[in-house]
């Protein structure tokens, strides 16, 4: 078996990084409890959603409170979309006021909602506006900014590695490539030689991402691509101890352990609390009914209790189904010792 790949500490927008795994910026997942969580479990690169650059100008109290985080998060960047110079300029002026560690600038969002305004994606189709975006954003702050990338709109126009250059010469510290198109969403196989082609092309640091679901694919993405960090995306929901296996077998060829059922219950009800912290216990149940019921994936009658979630409308009741499960497995545990 091949030896796994330590991958060392790097500087990556003015920051060491010891470990560099970061957690994907997600809109309606990567909240201030899940980026804690995944913290904990050593995710050393952490990004806020995606914020409005318009919001962000109009001093809009929902947008704000997206790019909100604490200082155990550090580093971490706040991620601002938008498709005018000159807005996205003055968002990051904002920003910059809160001092993360970076802000990133989002051209890879395939969401429509997004794209039909112009921004994310969007701008892989138009490179002199992302250019233009990405200039006024440099000049507008000393943070270092950052770059999340997909490889193009479809597949008749894949131009990341031009568009890469484009934003190192703009000044950009940094960039992080999934190698889908818009036209892919989430679907098919991320093309990870796009991300060879790009860190051959710049000399800034490069972040893949796309398909990291095991330590196995880290290390095969740090081999093959020789990027200088690796992003994970979706498989950290109901996952967050993905972040530990990819460290431990990174460094110490450290097979992943999979967490028990008393494990996973206790990780669901660390992240319920931390949303009450962050949000308050009403609010908490409808923010965490999607989060909490990926915890539940692979126990027995999860669709059941997962469907059970979804129907509760309080906190109290939402605890008592996790409290419940986990008096079950740790009875059930301690009858099979």
């Amino acid at each position: 078996m091949m030896k796994p790949l330590y991958s060392p500490a790097v500087n990556l927008f003015g920051v060491d990084i010891k470990h560099p795994t970061a957690l994907a910026p997600l809109a309606g997942w990567s909240d201030l409890p899940f980026r804690r969580l995944c913290r904990q479990f050593g995710a050393d690169i952490l990004y806020t959603e995606m914020v409005s650059a318009d919001g962000i100008i109009r001093k809009q109290k929902k947008t704000l409170e997206l790019a909100r985080f604490d200082a155990e998060e550090r580093p971490i960047g706040v991620q601002i979309f938008g498709a005018d110079p000159e807005t996205v300029g003055k968002a990051v002026e904002i920003i910059a006021e809160i001092k993360p560690d970076f802000i990133d600038l989002n051209f890879g969002c395939p969401a429509k909602k997004v794209t039909r305004r112009g921004a994310g994606c969007a701008l892989m189709r138009n490179l002199p506006r992302l250019r233009e975006v990405a200039a006024a954003s440099v000049d507008a702050t000393d943070v270092p900014v950052t770059a999340k990338l997909r490889s193009g709109w479809d597949m008749h126009s894949i131009d990341v590695v031009e568009a890469a250059e484009m934003l190192e010469a703009a000044g950009v510290a940094a960039v992080a490539v999934h190698p889908r198109t818009q036209s892919m969403q989430f679907k098919g196989q991320s093309d990870w030689s796009l991300i060879t082609a790009v860190k051959k092309a710049v000399d800034i640091p490069v972040i893949g991402n796309g398909d990291i679901e095991t330590p196995y694919d880290a290390e095969q993405m740090l081999r093959e691509t020789g990027c200088d960090a690796i992003m994970v995306g979706r498989a950290a929901f109901g996952n967050p101890w993905i972040f530990k296996h990819i460290q431990d077998y990174l460094k110490n060829n450290q097979e992943p352990r999979v967490p028990s059922y008393s494990e996973r219950l206790h990780v669901c009800l660390r992240h319920l609390e931390l949303s009450k912290e962050t949000f308050g216990e009403q609010r908490s149940v409808y923010m965490m009914r999607k989060q909490l019921s990926l915890y539940f994936k692979g126990f027995p009658n999860a669709s059941e209790i997962r469907k059970k979630v979804f129907s509760l409308e309080t906190f109290d009741e939402i605890k008592k189904v996790i409290f419940d499960q986990l008096d079950f497995h740790t009875s059930s545990s301690a009858m099979n010792e």
